[in-house]
């Protein structure tokens, strides 16, 4: 009985994960091209060419600044419009619908709107610079400004989840602590850091681990609004363009894609582990 209704979902699950990961790792020992009917075995000299090369010292740096860039940003603006979203005001049902309609929206779709918005002659952004007598910054010419940029619309991307997930968890809250917190004529900063972010750790938790997970992920608005990777080319995105740009060095871009899983097990267990500690169940 357990085969007859497991089986089918566990053959799927070993079919299209796990024997893809098996082998993703043997294609990342061989030098092979995209195509190319022949690979020579290498061994460990990809995953050497990666933590040693310039490229992969800049791939790690902007996969850093983006990931905690986003995360941060997502769960600070997450959390203050949560608050708000919180209170009993007029609208707020549509407010909470609008916001959350970002998160839903394609990649792709969210890319185009925003290269349009950040076109230094004819998006909505250049038309507010030339306003106030200033010039659109170069946005898609500077790395450092194609990174802002991709992280500006990712975070706008993904504020509406965080915001909704806040919401959730601040609802969750038993309302007597509240009330126990005002009969203690307790303000309203030290019932927040005392009570409701203390309450808010799961959710918190939950959001981190998620945030983390999405962000190191992200490739869509990236390859959409930088399709070459210039400034943005965080490690998920590397791997598209080492194995399906210029390069089409397969073997190559397969040892990054086991680096990412390494990296992505690592943080969750980490967290799991240790930042769980903190986290405040009951």
């Amino acid at each position: 009985m357990f085969l007859l209704f497991a089986g089918p979902n566990i053959a799927l699950i070993l079919l299209f994960i796990y024997y893809p990961l098996i082998a993703n790792i043997r294609y990342s020992l061989l030098n092979w091209r995209l195509g190319s009917d022949t690979a020579t075995f290498i061994g460990l000299d990809n995953y050497v060419r990666f933590f040693t090369s310039d490229t992969g010292v800049e791939v790690w740096r902007i996969t850093g600044i983006f990931t905690v860039a986003t995360v941060v940003g997502s769960m600070v603006l997450g959390l203050a419009l949560a608050l708000v979203l919180n209170q009993k005001l007029p609208g707020r049902t549509a407010v909470r619908t609008a916001v959350f309609s970002p998160y839903v929206l394609s990649g792709v779709g969210v890319g185009l709107v925003w290269s349009f918005i950040f076109d230094p002659n004819l998006g909505v952004l250049g038309h507010v610079f030339r306003y106030f007598g200033r010039n659109s910054p170069q946005w898609f010419l500077d790395a450092d400004l194609a990174l802002v940029m991709v992280i500006i619309v990712y975070i706008w991307k993904n504020l509406g989840y965080c915001a909704v997930i806040f919401l959730a968890g601040l609802q969750a809250i038993p309302q007597e602590l509240i009330e126990a917190s005002n009969i203690d004529r307790a303000g309203p900063i030290r019932r927040f850091v005392k009570v409701v972010l203390p309450l808010l750790s799961p959710t918190m938790f939950f959001i981190l681990i998620t945030s983390i997970l999405s962000s190191m992920q992200a490739f869509d608005v990236l390859r959409i609004m930088t399709p070459d990777g210039h400034g943005t080319n965080t490690i998920l995105f590397e791997v598209y363009l080492q194995s399906f740009g210029a390069y089409q060095r397969a073997g190559y871009s397969a040892a990054i894609s086991v680096v990412l899983f390494l990296v992505l097990f690592i943080i969750t267990a980490v967290q799991i582990r240790f930042v769980e500690k903190k986290v405040h169940y009951a």
